[in-house]
């Protein structure tokens, strides 16, 4: 890492119940959050707005909501952001065959409708060679009225931030979950720390316990 995290007794205190929450649900504290520590009136921010995203009554449903947040991380090569929310995706009913076709999703048949419009959207907003057409928007109108679209460009826009903060300062993958090959197309998995680019550059750790829910 590009960033020295931060000791998690020495954060303040209005994050310690964060660290707390993860430690549970992941079975240590994730590294990017230890990161994150180092500006820790930022951090706050994030996780509230995180929250706030990914809450229980959002109009995107939280398996749609991790099939985009995937993709996503795919695509800007955060090897951080695939591990953690790849195991969230499997953690909220994805099947192993649909995750690993997640890089492919347009060549797929396992994928609907509702989920094309959203993963059509979402790349188009996250690819620097592209822009999000009328036709795009349109077709997200066909599953979402006008407050669900904004949710759906809000998680797009924050798991761009995150992936591209995590990608930067080079935060590691750490062993959640085997993890799909990114942007390339291939829908083959990889065990953490077998030779793949992504995995790679970005490094792996220990398998945790617990479920993926905080920011990432």
């Amino acid at each position: 890492m590009r960033i020295t995290p931060v000791a998690q007794n020495r954060a303040p205190w209005f994050l310690r119940p964060f660290f707390w929450n993860q430690r549970r649900k992941y079975g240590r504290v994730l590294d990017a959050a230890r990161v994150w520590a180092r500006a820790p009136r930022l951090f706050l921010g994030v996780a509230l707005l995180y929250g706030l995203i990914d809450r229980r009554d959002s109009p995107i449903e939280p398996a749609l909501r991790s099939l985009v947040t995937v993709r996503v991380s795919q695509i800007n090569a955060c090897a951080f952001c695939v591990d953690v929310n790849t195991a969230t995706l499997a953690k909220r009913g994805v099947p192993p065959e649909k995750i690993a076709a997640l890089a492919g999703w347009r060549e797929s048949p396992l994928f609907d409708t509702r989920e094309r419009a959203a993963l059509d959207f979402a790349e188009a907003m996250t690819r620097s060679d592209a822009i999000v057409e009328d036709r795009k928007v349109a077709a997200l109108r066909a599953h979402w009225d006008e407050a669900g679209i904004v949710e759906l460009a809000a998680l797009v826009g924050f798991q761009n931030m995150s992936s591209k903060f995590n990608n930067a300062l080079d935060v590691p993958a750490q062993g959640f979950c085997e993890i799909p090959r990114g942007d390339a197309g291939n829908a083959a998995t990889v065990p953490p720390g077998a030779h793949d680019p992504l995995i790679a550059q970005r490094g792996h750790a220990t398998d945790p316990n617990g479920r993926p829910e905080e920011p990432s």
